[in-house]
């Protein structure tokens, strides 16, 4: 339904997919909305669409929702012929309506199922922000731990070992593997010097053949030789950087009928392509797309992974989406929540064009996985972490040195919290346990929020969203106050804090996972 406020249009120019073979099938979508109006009380909401080959049809729905429910507040939708390329479609719209935070959601879908879901807020009228709470000075206090120390970094980027690298006066997209410009060392150079604490260069597994499909050609000493020569440059870096973590991993797995893993401390590289000779192009063979196996051989090797801008029909197992199993359990560590554009050249933080993956974060953890949520680039230009604020943020004990052992012990103790503001820090506790934590329950339990900002930005609203692990269900947010105090019914339960700040963007901590005793 169109509101006659509202003036729409849509744009399609093709191009030339810039991924690889397997990456041309890919299905995206970014959801392009400003937090507040115009001087005029308008706005424009873009949508960007990247369509694949074979797709007939797109559609999809905008809705304008209250922040803590779905009832539809406004709607617009399209239904249109999908032209291999790029789309984009915008709705111009009106701020009459009454004050407050609300939320624009996108559901957009081929006619082959496939199925994208985005979600930002939107400030209507004068929202009053929360008074700025004091910033903690790079350290969090509880009441049952120690103060922490907070280090921010990125760990989604790709280098010349792969599809990244780019120099930024020529990328405009992924790079034919091994072409651009800058290598690992080259990216841990760079984030050190914009201020990162740590950044990982996770390479495309299948890429590093040198082409975009398998190369028949290609030597599998030299491909596997590439992968180690990164692990090299990393420890190397480390070596003479005490105060920066270089981690070197591999981006498992393709977008069509997958998904992509980040492994953060693998030391081999898995694949599935083989050369013309049947030498497999890896060090250890894993069959694509076989996510089972693949969790299976992380859990016995002791690798942790990250799950990659996930989406609701990826990751599947026996034919189910988003699939548990234990051994993936075991190993599934983090789920990015919000990305920045992956081909940005921006080195000023301004990149406008955001990705968030919270709907499908959540359903993850309704399935029964135990993530943290991080935040990251996915930089495939020479600008490792400087397209725009946002940081996943990692808790260390204070007096803990910063090691790549250290930040892997609390990836996996999941304290963690990711920001699209480097200068905002997040705090989640609950009965003063620090969020990230599995803990049994008798009785109440009080859940706090407590959010700083370098720069004096407030909070326009906070919410703590609740679920049941394996439920397989939805989220729902329990309380828009910064404390709670509550009687769980007996079972199992997850609670995260989601923060917008006054300026739009968003922080998420980790979830805290209960297990509460019957009275």
């Amino acid at each position: 339904m169109l509101h006659n406020l509202v003036t729409f249009m849509v744009l399609v120019a093709l191009t030339n997919l810039l991924h690889a073979d397997e990456e041309q099938e890919e299905f995206a979508a970014v959801l392009q909305v400003p937090f507040r109006a115009d001087a005029h009380g308008e706005r424009v909401t873009t949508m960007h669409f990247q369509l694949p080959a074979g797709a007939r049809s797109l559609r999809w729905r905008l809705t304008l929702l209250p922040r803590h429910d779905n009832t539809v507040v406004r709607s617009w939708q399209a239904t249109r012929p999908a032209t291999p390329g790029t789309a984009e479609a915008s709705v111009r719209w009106r701020d009459n309506l009454p004050s407050g935070i609300y939320r624009m959601r996108l559901l957009a879908s081929l006619d082959d199922g496939s199925a994208i879901e985005q979600s930002w807020p939107v400030a209507v009228g004068a929202v009053p922000a929360a008074a700025p709470q004091p910033a903690f000075s790079g350290s969090a206090p509880t009441s049952v731990a120690p103060a922490y120390h907070i280090y921010l970094g990125n760990l989604h980027s790709q280098t010349n070992h792969s599809d990244g690298g780019g120099a930024l006066d020529q990328c405009a997209g992924a790079q034919q593997p091994q072409t651009g410009a800058y290598g690992p060392a080259d990216a841990y150079a760079y984030a050190g010097q914009h201020g990162l604490d740590f950044l990982m260069t996770s390479e495309h597994n299948h890429l590093y053949d040198g082409a975009d499909g398998t190369n028949a050609a290609a030597g599998a000493t030299a491909v596997r030789a590439r992968f180690h020569d990164g692990l090299r440059q990393a420890a190397q870096w480390q070596a003479g950087h005490s105060r920066f973590v270089a981690l070197y991993g591999q981006e498992w797995g393709v977008i069509s009928h997958g998904g992509h893993i980040n492994i953060l401390n693998a030391d081999a590289l898995l694949g599935w392509e083989h050369n013309a000779h049947g030498d497999l192009l890896a060090d250890e063979e894993t069959p694509k797309s076989d996510y089972r196996q693949l969790y299976q051989r992380m859990r016995r090797r002791g690798w942790v992974g990250q799950f990659n801008h996930p989406q609701r029909g990826q990751f599947a197992i026996d034919g189910q989406p988003l699939a548990w199993t234990e051994d993936g359990d075991a190993s599934m560590l983090l789920c990015e929540v919000m990305n920045s554009n992956a081909f940005s050249t921006r080195t000023d933080e301004g990149e406008p064009r955001h990705s968030n993956f919270e709907a499908a974060c959540n359903a993850l953890l309704e399935a029964g996985y135990h993530l943290a949520f991080s935040s990251n680039q996915d930089n495939h230009c020479a600008n490792w972490g400087t397209a725009y604020s946002n940081r996943t943020a990692v808790l260390l004990p204070r007096n803990t040195a910063l090691t790549p052992s250290s930040l892997l012990e609390a990836l996996r103790a999941r304290r963690v919290y990711a920001t699209m503001d480097k200068q905002s820090q997040l705090i989640f506790t609950a009965n003063g346990h620090m969020m990230g934590e599995r803990l049994r329950n008798r009785g109440k339990l009080t859940l706090r929020v407590r959010h700083a900002n370098a720069a004096g930005r407030g909070i326009a609203a906070v919410s703590i969203v609740h679920g049941v692990p394996g439920r397989k269900g939805s989220v729902a947010t329990l309380t828009t106050r910064a404390q709670r105090t509550i009687a769980p019914s007996p079972g199992e339960h997850f609670y995260y804090a989601r923060i917008t700040q006054d300026d739009g963007k968003m922080l998420w901590s980790a979830p805290i996972w209960v297990t509460q005793s019957t009275p």
